[in-house]
């Protein structure tokens, strides 16, 4: 069951994700997650408070999602590493599209807003580094580089299809084609 922090995180995250930046306020946050007023500004004083807030649990969901996705804790072969980084970006375009918006919001907002560019920069290198213990898990030999060009790929291809949102998109073929390219 999910804390009221929690719920009043998930509720910026769908107001972020759905209405933008603009409508992301403490009061419209205290509507969204169902909860009474003042309850988002006891937990998060300042807005900037609020967007590192929304930050830290875009990212915990972020691992959370490995799990619900691939139904695997780890991969054991590449080609398991492939279709899990495939079944992520397909959820983030599709199941999860409103919370993959609120993290494009919140990358664009951290370009005047040192503190929360701070918090997903860390955030995105602990992504990394895992996304890298994974690979080096089934390609022990990996090239260090090889991580944060699949994860730069993963986002461009998010923010391609939400962008420009094609009819049919089938994540794995880009995926497999980016990987074993690197790892070439």
């Amino acid at each position: 069951m999910p804390t009221k922090r929690e719920l009043i995180l998930d509720g910026a995250i769908e107001l972020l994700g759905t209405r933008g930046l603009r409508a992301l306020t403490h009061r419209a946050v205290d509507e969204l997650a169902d909860m009474p007023p003042g309850s988002a500004s006891n937990y998060f004083r300042t807005r900037d408070a609020l967007l590192t807030g929304i930050a830290e649990r875009l990212e915990e969901r972020d691992y959370a999602d490995w799990q619900a996705v691939t139904r695997i804790a780890a991969p054991s072969t590449l080609p398991q590493f492939i279709d899990g980084l495939a079944a992520l970006l397909a959820h983030a375009v599709t199941t999860d599209r409103t919370r993959t918006l609120a993290r494009y919001a919140l990358f664009l907002e951290s370009q005047t807003a040192p503190g929360l560019q701070e918090v997903l920069l860390r955030g995105h290198t602990r992504l990394t580094e895992w996304i890298a213990t994974m690979l080096r898990a089934v390609v022990p030999d990996a090239p260090s580089e090889v991580t944060p060009l699949v994860a730069k790929y993963i986002d461009g291809a998010a923010l391609h299809q939400l962008t420009y949102p094609a009819t049919y998109f089938d994540a794995r073929p880009g995926v497999d084609r980016i990987v074993r390219a690197l790892l070439a």
